[in-house]
């Protein structure tokens, strides 16, 4: 039997691999009243013969760790979505963001009964990745979380 190969869809998954290190901005938001800035370190890396990416993030807060998270990326060939299934240490249960590319920007959305978080990645400059983090309680009107932009290490 022959295995399954990775698709050309898979490959994207590659954007995700490496380590950045950058910049978050934290807008105000229920957590936090006001805006404040952190420091975040992404690592990741391809998995499962390329039918998958792993990323390990931490963000810190003057010079102390105070967010994990665990992120798997896959493709869904069925619905030609990319899938992130999301873990962090806020303790709750995964979140499952799915979405696409538009070229090289990707953006995942997740729902839950705390409502709607979208999550963009900008890849135009692969050495250099932003992100966008935002809420929305009825999925028309967004409001922005944070905004990281990061450097390749």
């Amino acid at each position: 039997m022959q295995m399954p190969r990775p698709t050309e869809a898979h490959s994207r998954l590659q954007l995700f691999a490496g380590e950045w290190q950058g910049e978050e901005v934290m807008h105000p938001s229920p957590w936090s009243p006001t805006q404040m800035t952190a420091t975040a370190i992404i690592r990741g890396r391809i998995a499962l013969d390329g039918f998958a990416a792993i990323g390990e993030y931490e963000q810190s807060m003057g010079g102390t760790c105070t967010f994990r998270g665990h992120a798997v990326y896959t493709y869904d060939q069925e619905t030609q979505e990319y899938v992130l299934h999301w873990f962090d240490s806020m303790g709750g249960k995964c979140n499952v963001f799915r979405g696409r590319f538009d070229g090289n920007l990707c953006s995942l959305v997740s729902s839950s009964p705390m409502g709607q978080h979208r999550m963009t990645y900008d890849f135009r400059d692969p050495n250099r990745p932003r992100s966008r983090m935002e809420v929305s309680q009825d999925g028309r009107s967004w409001t922005p979380f944070f905004d990281g932009s990061y450097t390749r290490r």
